[in-house]
């Protein structure tokens, strides 16, 4: 008697299924059957060969591999090709295709695809079922993805710190690769301009970002806008740090934003050490030897007491990868509504073991993510970066140039802002081109900026306290959206709240901060320049309003 046709291709898919199920019994958790959808599988794929625009619909978001049964993985390749060579998509073209490919038989034949296509009627949900493919998908990644993790855990041979990051790049690698955002038609994107057009109109101070305390570099930027990845770069000495931890302070008193600090560089408390030596105007070699007479004592408890307030939140982890910032800078979003990141610095953070031998390519790796992570977050991120040694070899004046960005030109690609500091007397320039002194002048140079004009603008370097401030030492006008008020006690925000492992709010340092081995002497932070020191030993300042200068510090690193 004649073998059955049909039969026998039956008997060749169910044994192509048997060994995909004895494959995923391997992968199995705790007795349970990996999350699928089969029969949704075979409508999505019969649907592809009913109508031609049915691919369209979920070709952007569904790969070969969300399929369960390998079979069904082998037909999407096959109409996958077909599409992306424009060829007509049915029963007959995709049989011919999977036959090129040498995989007919393998997935049961072309009475099979048969089957597959009499399953729907038509191509109108199909959308909505690609959608549960790729979450049970996703399901099956991170069940493989923790089932890795548990394995590994108990391996007494396994690095752990390099078992960490290798399983947050698995996961973040899954999220990435499958939940792209959607495209946007320009309707709905002109209204969301508008209404961010308006927003900006009703401010009285033109700020539309965050703040960064310096009236002239706001009112020339708008504040740091959301999604900008802004590069503060200089030599060693400019004063880095100082600029941004300055910023930082600035935005969370006079803004009332929530703001990230990454230090690798410094330790949390040798910061904390450096704000409240220019907040309180005390030298901060006279904190770090505790030379204080007890008037200045009384000084450093009434300034701190309202830094104390300010929801900056400080993680001092060295040799941060960039996937360990990803994970904490969601989790102080989602929990502090964090609205500004600081990262100091980028040549200091690591892309993983995988990069590891090749720098440049690490330092791009680096400076992508942090623009993705702006992007994701919608706020904006600043990080530090170093200068090369080709600015102290030039002759001239030793501006800097966006050449002289180390490392890596994916810096300057990337960035939506590159910021310079410039202090000529650093290099033993007395004089500027006009012939006059660069006592305390210093210059921080917009040398690329995506969305508006180049300039520089000049602030003043108090070398008492190693802090920057206005120039001219003007105030912002009132400002009900939280802008500079000359004259005006900032506003408390109520603290920082609730504290994720690895990184500290900055009330926790201000109440007692041990003051030893901090920075170099003459460094530390600048705040807002007071009257404190005409003020008698009790602090009481009889009512009078203090006007509050925004500056910083000078970096001795």
């Amino acid at each position: 008697m004649a073998e059955n046709p049909i039969g026998s291709n039956t008997r060749g898919l169910n044994k192509f299924r048997n060994k995909t199920q004895s494959a995923d019994m391997s992968q199995m958790v705790f007795g349970k059957i990996p999350p699928q959808a089969r029969d949704l599988e075979e409508a999505v794929l019969g649907a592809c060969m009913l109508e031609k625009d049915a691919v369209s619909a979920i070709g952007d978001f569904l790969k070969p591999e969300c399929f369960y049964v390998e079979g069904h993985q082998l037909i999407f390749t096959a109409i996958m090709n077909l599409f992306n060579e424009t060829q007509p998509i049915d029963i007959l073209t995709v049989a011919e295709q999977l036959r090129k490919n040498g995989h007919l038989e393998l997935i049961g034949g072309a009475y099979y695809l048969t089957q597959l296509s009499n399953r729907v009627a038509s191509a109108a949900n199909i959308e909505y079922h690609g959608r549960i493919i790729q979450q049970k998908y996703l399901q099956r990644e991170l069940i493989k993805a923790s089932s890795d993790i548990i394995k590994d855990s108990y391996e007494e041979t396994t690095d752990v710190f390099e078992l960490l990051d290798r399983s947050e790049r698995n996961l973040f690698q899954i999220t990435d690769q499958n939940m792209r955002k959607n495209y946007a038609d320009l309707s709905t994107l002109i209204e969301q301009a508008k209404k961010e057009i308006h927003a900006a109109a009703e401010h009285q101070d033109k700020l539309t970002g965050v703040a960064s305390g310096f009236i002239a570099l706001d009112r020339m930027t708008g504040g740091w806008q959301k999604s900008d990845l802004i590069i503060v770069a200089a030599r060693p000495g400019m004063g880095k740090t100082s600029f941004v931890l300055s910023m930082a302070k600035n935005a969370a008193l006079i803004g009332e934003k929530a703001v990230a600090l990454f230090s690798l560089e410094m330790a949390a408390v040798q910061l904390t050490s450096r704000l409240i030596s220019s907040e309180a105007e005390l030298s901060l070699e006279k904190l770090r030897k505790g030379n204080l007479a007890s008037h200045e004592l009384q000084q450093m408890e009434t300034k701190v007491r309202e830094l104390s307030k300010a929801k900056i939140f400080i993680d001092d982890t060295p040799a941060l990868s960039v996937f360990e910032l990803r994970a904490k800078a969601r989790r102080l979003k989602a929990q502090h509504n964090v609205e500004l990141i600081i990262i100091d610095y980028l040549q200091l953070m690591s892309a993983g073991a995988d990069m590891r031998g090749n720098r440049e390519q690490e330092i791009s790796t680096i400076s992508r993510s942090l623009k993705a992570i702006a992007k994701e977050l919608n706020i904006p991120v600043i990080a530090l970066s170093q200068l090369s040694r080709s600015v102290e070899t030039r002759g001239g004046n030793k501006r800097p140039m966006l050449s002289d960005l180390r490392e890596s030109g994916a810096i300057e690609q990337d960035a939506d802002m590159v910021v310079f500091i410039y202090r000529p007397e650093y290099y033993g320039i007395l004089t500027d081109d006009n012939q006059q002194s660069t006592d305390g002048k210093a210059e921080i140079i917009i040398a690329k900026h995506r969305n508006g004009a180049l300039d520089t603008v000049e602030v003043r370097f108090v070398k008492e306290f190693a802090r920057f401030e206005d120039w001219g030492n003007a105030g912002f006008p009132p400002s009900p959206s939280g802008g500079f008020v000359p004259g005006v006690t900032p506003p408390s925000n109520g603290g920082g709240g609730g504290n994720p492992s690895g990184y500290t709010p900055l009330s926790n340092f201000t109440g007692g901060a041990p003051m030893s081995g901090g920075a170099g002497a003459g460094g530390g932070f600048t705040t807002f320049g007071s009257k404190m020191n005409d003020m008698p030993s009790g602090g009481d300042t009889g009512g009078a309003s203090i006007d509050y200068n925004i500056g910083d510090v000078e970096d001795p690193f």
